[in-house]
């Protein structure tokens, strides 16, 4: 196996684009805000262990203290635990995924919360972090903002980080990240090159301008990360991306069966992406067939659960706003 250097292109990107969350000093923030809106959206399903505290962080530091954030919001995903009750009394307001724009479809998965999340907020810039972080530096919301306050050619930013994966048998530095490594990363470096510079192409922190933001569909799963990455290089070109280095990452990990359905829903988006006007679904199929330990099956000595793994995708924002029909497209 050659090593060899990124594209010219790339290379050249991930030089001028990337940066660290210290760069980006939270006063200077503040002083560049102006009449800017910002908003945070954290999207949460059954996640009372960790929801308040990242909520109590963001009031405290950067609404309180920096009043740089306007707009705090939980969008909770049919928790069927205390989240919603955690992030109200830790201070955000909370709406239900169901709730927003109810009188359409609904549909499941992250990618809807978020959509959900973006039409319920008013932020000029919104700011998206996920709500099972174990610990939350305020970083990780102003290095996101930084870029899109004191460069008004950046329109989105991503977050990266280092992904430790710890379980009972130790701590991984960078074991976490494994849908990354073994299917984004791999898609992305075959289809979309440029932009193979993103670190953490699936990562959850991210923020973007409004604007820009309204005009992209949103995968209702676990294709929404790179769904939007794909869409947003076509829609506003690689020079309008960003990334910022958040640190580390600590969070809840899932298993290796849950991580299979993620990379299909991934696949699906790709594919998609790929082939627009084609329909895959003709083609292949979206049962996903896995064997777990345990069963007596009469051939295998294992329990075999078929998942169907279907996608569907939010329309543009914008598209809702003017009247465009808004069924569910189904990847």
């Amino acid at each position: 196996m050659r090593h060899q250097q990124l594209p010219t292109g790339t290379l050249d990107w991930l030089t001028r684009r990337t940066s660290r969350a210290a760069d980006w000093p939270p006063r200077a923030l503040v002083e560049a805000k102006g009449g800017t809106r910002i908003s945070v959206v954290i999207p949460a399903h059954n996640e009372e262990a960790t929801i308040g505290d990242i909520v109590r962080v963001i009031r405290h530091e950067l609404m309180c203290r920096l009043r740089l954030v306007d707009e705090l919001l939980v969008v909770d995903s049919r928790s069927t635990d205390a989240t919603a009750r955690a992030a109200h009394a830790a201070g955000a307001r909370v709406v239900r995924q169901d709730d927003v724009l109810g009188e359409l479809p609904p549909a499941d998965g992250k990618g809807d919360a978020l959509w959900k999340g973006l039409a319920a907020s008013s932020g000029d810039l919104v700011a998206f972090v996920d709500g099972d972080l174990r610990s939350f530096p305020p970083e990780f919301v102003t290095g996101l903002l930084g870029p899109l306050l004191l460069d008004q050619d950046v329109a989105y930013v991503k977050g990266f980080y280092h992904r430790p994966l710890t379980d009972s048998r130790g701590t991984v530095p960078d074991g976490g990240g494994r849908v990354t490594e073994l299917v984004a990363r791999p898609l992305i470096n075959l289809h979309w090159p440029a932009l193979a510079g993103f670190v953490q192409p699936l990562a959850g922190e991210y923020a973007g301008r409004r604007e820009v933001l309204e005009r992209v569909p949103f995968v209702t799963g676990y294709g929404v990360e790179i769904g939007l990455l794909v869409d947003l290089l076509h829609g506003v070109g690689l020079d309008a991306l960003a990334q910022v280095d958040l640190g580390s990452r600590e969070h809840s990990h899932q298993s290796i069966p849950e991580l299979g359905r993620m990379a299909t829903q991934i696949l699906l988006t790709v594919q998609r992406r790929l082939a627009p006007h084609a329909h895959p679904l003709a083609q292949s199929s979206t049962a996903l067939a896995q064997f777990l330990r345990g069963g007596s099956g009469a051939v295998v000595d294992r329990e075999v659960v078929v998942t169907e793994v279907t996608v569907t995708e939010r329309p543009p924002l914008a598209a809702v706003r003017d009247g465009v029909p808004t069924d569910l497209l189904r990847l």
